[in-house]
């Protein structure tokens, strides 16, 4: 498989992390846990771990290969001490069940060509009352100023990735139809995320 869209997707959305993060952070609501952050649209997280939500980081990439760019990429920043990066698949394998609190999945929804996502594997590798956030979008707090500097050429990215809609309906079809217990709220601001609690 072709790396190079994602890793432009990736250095394309560096603006956009930071308010991501944010937005994420908030609704997680913490600074302390095990985060992890899973796919192939990773990059989220080194602005989680710079603004300080959670105390441990990891990275669970895939398509295989890509894993070895998020390694130069750990390098780079500087973070060898702070993000472990784990090569896995949409099943998450080689990731400890019942160990992050915190699980960050962006571009889940919209890739069926690529992968598909395995909700039972997210569930699996949460910790008691963690959160996952599925989904993907721009978050609710990123500059519209930010967004159109970037949003047609990743459109074009996502395009080229087989990218294809999805709504609130399929996706809490596909939830529910993953068996998973626990709570899941569906937020369609700022794109469309499933907020998945492990209760």
């Amino acid at each position: 498989m072709d790396l190079q869209p994602f890793i432009e997707l990736y250095h394309l959305w560096r603006p956009v992390y930071p308010h991501l993060a944010k937005y994420i952070g908030e609704l997680y609501g913490r600074t302390d846990g095990n985060v992890l952050e899973v796919g192939p649209f990773c990059g989220t997280i080194f602005e989680l771990c710079r603004n300080g939500t959670g105390k441990s980081f990891s990275m669970g990439t895939f398509p295989p290969g890509i894993d070895r760019f998020f390694r130069e990429e750990v390098k780079r920043l500087d973070y060898d001490d702070k993000v472990t990066v784990i090569a896995t698949d949409p099943a998450l394998t080689g990731i400890t069940d019942n160990t992050y609190d915190l699980v960050v999945f962006r571009g889940a929804l919209f890739f069926p060509e690529t992968f598909r996502t395995d909700f039972r594997a997210v569930y699996r590798v949460l910790g008691q009352d963690g959160l996952a956030v599925v989904g993907g979008g721009f978050g609710r707090m990123t500059p519209n100023a930010v967004i159109g500097q970037i949003g047609e050429r990743s459109k074009e990215l996502n395009i080229f990735l087989g990218k294809t809609g999805m709504n609130e309906k399929g996706l809490l079809r596909d939830i529910e139809s993953s068996g998973i217990e626990g709570g899941v709220e569906i937020v369609s601001e700022g794109g469309l995320w499933a907020l998945i609690r492990k209760t």
